[in-house]
Formats: structure tokens, sequence, C-alpha cells
């Protein structure tokens, strides 16, 4: 972890560690994007990650010191700036192009393994346990996404649903290898999100409180302070469990990397309902089927073309690649 601040650390030091949490945190709001990619995985690419585990243990203590505030600003502001401006871009990739961008987030999740195995050392039984809760907890997980009840009408139960979501996904700026993105794929909530977040940037742009009105309360806000508790309630519960109950917990987390890939099944798409289908706990008349977005269209299994499974072997492919190589980085720095 990071040290305490020295006489030795000038203004000109802050400035750089300012730079590499800015940079840090432009590939952490990315990974919350993107299902696969774990934010905690980007700062350790970063080279800023035991910096800002500090920072969130001290400031969530009461405790202000200047080198936790620069790094926790840096990449707070960063990541912020990140997904506002870049929701949009992903969640239209993700609904038009569905088998590319799973079999891409598979490559990204699996990515996360090597990082989760250095950090656990020798396996033992413990190890084991815990990965096989963590693999049968996701697995759930991805039953809930397929089974549809994950994508039911939101409404005050949907504003608990993002708060939920927003608890979630602060897992994935604790510990690297845990991506917050799929957890919010699985649950249902993922294109939800990413739309409320585009629709208020869009606002922003118009210059119109009454656009803003419904993706704040629903979105922004609910998965705001999801992210803020989750983000103490995590760090403080991890860090506890870490010390107490290492092998096990790492176990889980490994569990959850490798169970994460039953829910990313890439062969499958968006189908355009009709009049009289059931979607998200209505009945769909003539009005509401015009109202209905294509990313809230039901989703269903296809047979690939050969064509397909090759690119689908190759997005994998890169994903693993990219993950793996971001490891390797990172756990230079780490040991820097």
């Amino acid at each position: 972890m990071a040290g305490p601040t020295t006489e030795t650390e000038t203004g000109r030091t802050l400035a750089a560690l300012f730079g590499r949490s800015l940079i840090g945190g432009v590939m952490m709001g990315l990974a919350n994007l993107v299902p696969g990619i774990s934010g905690g995985t980007m700062l350790l690419a970063a080279g800023v990650y035991p910096d800002f585990i500090s920072g969130v243990a001290e400031v969530t203590t009461l405790r202000f010191k200047r080198r936790s505030v620069v790094v926790l600003a840096g990449v707070v502001l960063a990541a912020g700036v990140a997904i506002l401006t870049l929701a949009g871009l992903v969640k239209a990739l993700v609904v038009e192009h569905r088998w590319v961008m799973y079999s891409l987030f598979i490559g990204l999740t699996l990515g996360g393994v090597p990082i989760v195995r250095k950090l656990i050392g020798k396996h033992d039984s413990q190890v084991w346990g815990g990965a096989a809760a963590g693999f049968v907890s996701m697995g759930a997980l991805a039953w809930v996404q397929l089974s549809g009840i994950g994508t039911a009408e939101m409404g005050a139960s949907g504003v608990v649903m993002m708060f939920i979501a927003g608890v979630a996904g602060a897992s994935a700026m604790i510990l690297p290898g845990v991506s917050g993105g799929y957890l919010l794929l699985v649950l249902g909530v993922y294109v939800h999100i990413l739309a409320g977040i585009d629709a208020f940037k869009d606002g922003l742009k118009a210059m119109d409180p009454a656009a803003l009105v419904t993706p704040l309360t629903g979105v922004v806000i609910p998965v705001g302070l999801g992210v803020v508790i989750g983000i103490v309630v995590v760090s403080n519960v991890l860090k506890v469990l870490l010390e107490r109950f290492r092998k096990p917990t790492l176990g889980f987390l490994l569990g959850l990397l490798v169970g994460a890939v039953i829910g990313l099944f890439p062969f499958q798409h968006g189908v355009e309902p009709e009049v009289g289908d059931m979607v998200k706990g209505r009945t769909l008349t003539p009005e509401l089927l015009a109202e209905l977005d294509a990313e809230d269209w039901p989703v269903e299994f296809f047979t690939p073309t050969v064509g397909q499974v090759g690119g689908s072997a190759l997005a994998l492919t890169a994903g693993l690649g990219l993950t793996f190589l971001v490891s390797l980085v990172g756990g230079k720095s780490e040991d820097s």
C-alpha cells in the first residue's frame, strides 16, 4: 500500500501522481462500461491501485491526506467523464453487434484469471471451496438473466434494482478481476443504465431540465448512491475478509471469473416483438410496441454460421490477449 506523504513529496510528484490517476480513471471508466474488464485491473495497469485502495480506506475513516485526495480526485473525475461520454457508444455496440461484443467480453473476463491466481499463490481446499461457491453464484446470476427476472418493468422496484446495481458495480473498483459491468449485464440492467446515462448526457447538452428528470431520478441518482455506498461497504468488508479468510475469499473471486462466461454465450440477438407479446411484464399494444426501443427487445439464441464462429473465436482471443497484457503491465506496476 502507499506510504504516507513525506517532506520530499513535492508538488511535481503529486502532479505526476494526479496525471497517472487521470489515466487510471479513464481506463476504469471504460472498464465499468464493458463487461469482463475489472476497474481494479485498470488501476493496476496505471500503477495507482495501492494509492487508490489506501485513499478509499483513509477517506472513509475521515482521514484526508493530500496524496489520497489527489489520487481519488483524479480517478473519480476521469472515470466520471469517460462513463458520461462513452456510454452511448458502448450501448449501441452491444445492441447492434451483440455476438461480437459478448465474444470479446468472454475473452476479457478469462484474461483476469491470471491476476487472481497470482494473488492466491498455492491452491488448497479452501481456495477450491471458495471457487466452487463463486462459480455456483455466477451460474445463479446467469439463470436470473436468462429467465428474465432482472428485466422486469422499471418502476419503484426498478429504482431499487438500480441502487443494487450501483453497489454491485462498486465491487469492480475495489478488487482486481471483478467486472462490475458483467454483474450489471446478468442482473438485466446493463443496457438500461447505459441508456439512462446517455439520455442524461443528451439532456445536459440540450440544456433541457425536463429531459434530465427521468434519467436523473431513474438511473443516475440511485446508481450513483449505490456506487458510493458500495465502495465504502465493499472496501471495508473485503479488507476484513482478505485479512481473516484470504484463501477462500480469493478462491470465491476466481470462481466468479470462471463462472462469468456462463451468461455470456455469444450467439444470441434481439428479436423484434409483435403486438400481444409479453415484454418487461407488459402485453404489447400497438402504442407500446412503437415506443419500445431495440435494447428492450427479447433476446434469443441462434445457430451461428461458420464465419460467425470464426469471428467469435477471434474476438475472444483478442479480449483474452488484451486483458492478459494489461494484467502483466499491472503486475509490474504493482511490484515497482
